[in-house]
């Protein structure tokens, strides 16, 4: 992904956003969602990833796979807990991001980067093609990209080679 959206002119700190995303959304579906197709067990199967810029300059993501217990919505981890911040870091670096189910057996999280996308703002959990979504997914526009609790730290170098 990163290698096509640098060869169409996406810039490093949109790729940087997508790549990200992408990760968070694959890791998601395979740690939550059952696999596309016959299979019914969590982790073990197919999922779909896909990406795409627009004439405005938005870049969607998108992971596809075959649902799961529940619906994706953002957590509020423990300090130290090990996981569930996945969403939270989608919502910051997302203009928005939702859930859309497209076929029977077939659920997408997809979230929109825009390269003219404003600071420090999260999701709006809407669904750019008029289905529901799992409830809002706005993030507090303070912190890094929106997070709260990180209020003036900056983590822009050490995401560098993530990708």
């Amino acid at each position: 992904m990163r290698e096509q959206l640098r060869g169409n002119g996406v810039s490093d700190a949109v790729v940087d956003d997508a790549v990200l995303i992408l990760s968070e959304l694959l890791s998601n579906a395979c740690r939550h969602g059952r696999p596309l197709g016959r299979h019914t067990d969590v982790g073990d199967g197919d999922i779909r990833a896909a990406w795409r810029v627009d004439t405005g300059g938005g870049l969607t993501v998108e992971v596809t796979d075959g649902g799961g217990p529940t619906r994706p919505v953002p957590a509020t981890p423990s300090v130290t807990a090990r996981g569930g911040r996945g969403l939270n870091i989608i919502s910051a670096l997302a203009q928005e991001w939702g859930v859309r189910d497209d076929a029977p057996g077939e659920v997408t999280v997809w979230a929109l980067v825009s390269s003219k996308k404003p600071p420090g703002i999260g999701g709006s959990g809407s669904d750019r093609n008029g289905r529901g979504t799992s409830g809002t997914n706005r993030a507090a526009a303070n912190g890094v990209g929106g997070l709260t609790g990180f209020e003036g730290l900056d983590f822009s170098d050490v995401l560098d080679d993530v990708g």
